[in-house]
């Protein structure tokens, strides 16, 4: 059973801590965090430290019994080999036990045989490729891949009637995996994608990219983007005159719901494990937990799987009732942990959590579904659309890495 403790402190955490285990010996517990702290997307690296930090002053600043040191490295956005060069002295020079983060892609991709050489459990937070944890036993991923996502946006799409899309993303890995994911998908259900475009990450300058839009004359525009990338094209979208709609994996936070405004309403559909206005009192009472602890609205950015993963955690200490990394890798392996209502497994083939997604429509803060807005933006998103864990599970052809 966890502790009430436990489960309060569950609501303001961050999955980076997911893939730890304790050095048994080790008198001070050091936790490397890489993620992007300056530059463009600097927001989501600052969610990401403000939830570590907020998980050990719930625990009086300990975990497990031991003082604990948080140690931070900025990867500035998607450079690979900055990571790897970061991630080698984290482990080497500071000798960290484990090891969280890696949003970018390429990024975790660069740093995956440093994880297996050095068996130093990590989490990956938010890289999407499919492919991803099979790259090392020690790589554990909490958050869904591109085309788990995909598969719902496109039915949902074509469920109302939209039959010519353009598919927009950035000209990097996964989102030109978006791109492909998008397509195959879209096709499927019998529309047509008139055009894709490709612009490279960290893009300024949208007013190329949505004049082709506007002219291609499709009902909507189908993005993998996320953070500037999305607010930025939707707001410059919105700006030529473009009214079709916005089919995002990220529409519903950092930044986009306030940059995009009314024009939004009815228009802009997001994707994820789960959205603040999820039709439960557990949910409502989770979510209203977490904003008590952060009432901020930059500070309002909630993952469900985050939080779950602090419980397969500790499922998985209680279980191997041991700290050694291998014994706790095997019982997270094996997780089964439900939270707020939501339950997620990890599939030991690809470690690859298993969970619900919802869709959800933007709409005004107060109207019908909507009781909760996010970032203090007046906009929040009805829940429009279930899919249980079954039916959003994807197979996997993974063959994890494993030394004899």
């Amino acid at each position: 059973m966890f502790s009430k403790q436990r489960i309060a402190a569950a609501f303001t955490t961050v999955c980076l801590m997911a893939g730890a285990t304790f050095a048994a010996s080790a008198q001070t517990i050091k936790v490397g965090i890489v993620g992007p702290f300056s530059g463009p997307f600097a927001h989501y690296g600052t969610l990401f430290k403000n939830g570590a930090e907020a998980y050990i002053a719930a625990q009086g600043g300990k975990l497990a019994g031991k003082d604990v040191e948080l140690i931070y490295r900025d990867t500035g956005g998607p450079n690979p080999g900055q990571t790897k060069t970061l991630v080698q002295e984290l482990i080497v020079k500071d000798k960290v036990d484990y090891l969280g983060g890696f949003v970018f892609t390429p990024n975790a991709f660069a740093v995956a045989p440093l994880i297996q050489q050095s068996q130093t459990p990590a989490v990956v937070f938010n890289a999407a490729t499919s492919s991803i944890t099979d790259k090392s036993e020690f790589f554990i991923r909490t958050s869904y891949t591109l085309w788990q996502v995909t598969v719902p946006l496109a039915q949902w799409a074509a469920k109302n009637n939209i039959k010519k899309v353009v598919t927009a993303v950035t000209d990097y890995g996964p989102g030109i995996d978006a791109e492909t994911a998008w397509k195959s998908e879209f096709t499927k259900q019998g529309g047509t994608v008139v055009e894709s475009i490709r612009m490279p990450i960290a893009t300024t300058d949208f007013s190329p990219f949505v004049q082709r839009i506007k002219a291609s004359g499709a009902q909507a525009v189908l993005t993998g983007n996320w953070g500037n990338d999305l607010t930025l094209l939707v707001k410059a979208a919105r700006d030529v005159g473009f009214e079709g709609r916005f089919y995002t994996f990220y529409g519903n936070a950092l930044g986009a719901p306030a940059a995009i405004g009314d024009a939004g309403i009815g228009k802009v559909v997001a994707v994820a494990d789960w959205l603040p206005n999820v039709p439960t009192a557990e949910s409502a009472a989770f979510y209203k937990s977490f904003r008590e602890r952060f009432p901020k609205p930059q500070d309002d950015y909630v993952h469900m799987r985050m939080q779950l993963m602090i419980e397969a955690l500790a499922q998985a200490i209680e279980r191997a009732r041991s700290t050694e990394p291998r014994a706790v890798a095997a019982q997270l392996e094996r997780a089964d942990v439900t939270l707020a209502g939501q339950r997620g497994q990890m599939r030991a083939q690809d470690h690859q959590f298993q969970q619900s997604l919802v869709v959800g429509m933007m709409e005004r803060k107060g109207t019908p579904g909507v009781p909760f807005d996010v970032e203090g933006s007046g906009y929040g998103f009805r829940v429009v659309r279930q899919i249980n864990a079954e039916q959003a599970a994807l197979p996997s052809t993974c063959k994890m890495v494993r030394p004899a």
